[in-house]
Parts: C-alpha cells; sequence; structure tokens
C-alpha cells in the first residue's frame, strides 16, 4: 500500500514537472523577445555615441605613404686644369674619343656668288649677310648740334670779364648809409657784351647804379663745341661804405 502510494506521487510529480518545465521556457522566450524589442521601441534610451558607432560608416583606410626620394649622389669633377695649367693625368683612359670636325663644303656656287650669298665679293666673309661689306665702310658721324645758350655760375663768368666798370655810389645812399649787395641776372651774347639785364635783389636805392655800371662790362666769348654761344650767368654788385 505505501508502494502504490508512492508511485502514484511520483507519477503525479513527474506530469508537474514537465508542466512547470515547458511554462518556464514559454517565460524566457517571451522575456527575451521583449528585451529585443525595447531597443527598437524606445530608441531615446539608447546611448546617442552607441547609435552613432553603428550608424556611420567607418573612415577609409589612410592612404599609403609616399615612396622614399631617391638618394642623391653628388659626383665630384675633377678638373684637368691646375692653377691654369693642365694637370698631368694620374691614369692612362682606356678608350680616347677622337673629335672630328666636319670640312667646309666647296664652293660650287654660280657665278656671282661668292661663299653661298647672291651679291657677294671676293675676299667676303663665308655665309656672311649681304650689306656687311656696305656696313664696313666708314660713315660721317652726325655731329652733335650745339646749344645756342648756356647757364654757368658767377665764378665761371668772372673768369670771363675782361672790362669792369666800378659803380659810382649814390650820393642819397651814401647819405643815409646804406650798402649791401645787388644781385643781377646777365645774358652775355657771344661776342661778350650784356645783352640782357634784370633785377633779382639788392636796395632800390643802389639798384640803379649797378645797372648802369655792369652795362659796360665786357666778357671773353664762351665757346662750346669749337663755337661761341651765349651764356646766363648771375653778377653780384657790393656796396660798401670806407
Amino acid at each position: 500500500m505505501f508502494e502504490d502510494s508512492l508511485v502514484e506521487s511520483g507519477g503525479k510529480l513527474r506530469t508537474r514537472q514537465g508542466a512547470t518545465t515547458a511554462l518556464s521556457f514559454l517565460l524566457e522566450i517571451l522575456l527575451l523577445g521583449v528585451l529585443v524589442l525595447l531597443p527598437l521601441i524606445f530608441t531615446d534610451a539608447l546611448p546617442r555615441q552607441q547609435l552613432m558607432t553603428f550608424l556611420v560608416a567607418p573612415p577609409p583606410p589612410p592612404p599609403p605613404p609616399p615612396p622614399a626620394a631617391a638618394p642623391v649622389i653628388v659626383r665630384k669633377i675633377q678638373s684637368e686644369l691646375d692653377n691654369g695649367q693642365l694637370r698631368t693625368p694620374t691614369a692612362i683612359p682606356k678608350k680616347i674619343q677622337m673629335i672630328k670636325e666636319d670640312e667646309a663644303p666647296p664652293n660650287n656656287g654660280p657665278a656671282g656668288v661668292v661663299g653661298g650669298v647672291p651679291g657677294g665679293v671676293p675676299g667676303g666673309t663665308m655665309g656672311g649677310v649681304l650689306g656687311s661689306v656696305m656696313s664696313s665702310v666708314p660713315t660721317a658721324v652726325p655731329k652733335a648740334a650745339t646749344p645756342q645758350r648756356v647757364r654757368v655760375s658767377q665764378g665761371v663768368s668772372q673768369g670771363l670779364l675782361v672790362h669792369k666798370v666800378t659803380p659810382a655810389y649814390p650820393p642819397l645812399a651814401r647819405q643815409a648809409r646804406i650798402q649791401g649787395t645787388v644781385v643781377l641776372q646777365a645774358l652775355i651774347g657771344k661776342d661778350g657784351t650784356i645783352q640782357n639785364l634784370k633785377l633779382v635783389s639788392g636796395h632800390p636805392m643802389l639798384a640803379s647804379a649797378a645797372l648802369e655800371a655792369v652795362k659796360e662790362w665786357r666778357y671773353k666769348p664762351y665757346y662750346l663745341n669749337g663755337e661761341p654761344v651765349e651764356v646766363e650767368t648771375t653778377i653780384n654788385v657790393n656796396f660798401t661804405l670806407e
């Protein structure tokens, strides 16, 4: 009787254990499905950085490194000259290259053609240009035009002075104790005479006496390129009381 009870209870236990196992499998499957669906439904809850790593394509691979530069080989060229003189070679070269110059073609041109140039003349240069003989003829170089008027300094004009008239001191200026320098602008002609005289600066009471005296001055002609020219210069006349 006890065994029967054990056998019956054992069969019931086995039947309940199978149902519990099946139920647990179903619950685990549902739980896994919920865990899989939750990230798809609630995407805001997922970390953005992790999502970007899944969505952004990986960067392209880096380019291959550039090829290594070819080594520069510096070759020292040994000169055959030593202080302007040929240096004795240290070794005899195995191969010597002979330089052959082309011979000039024979002159087989027609009559009147010298050196291959039509119209050439005897004694001309081979391959010369027509007209070179004409250009070799000395031609007269045109003479530069001489200016009609030049300007010189006061020191140069004083060296040309040959006749000087001392101006008379005006009596009124002497009584008023007026003295000073009168500056004049003068034009000396080709014959050495004063042709144009202008007052530049000076006291009015002394200017008239200076103009009258300088008009009588005479100069040697000033020559430029062998020809006399007119000269512009400055003349200073000093009035000093004794």
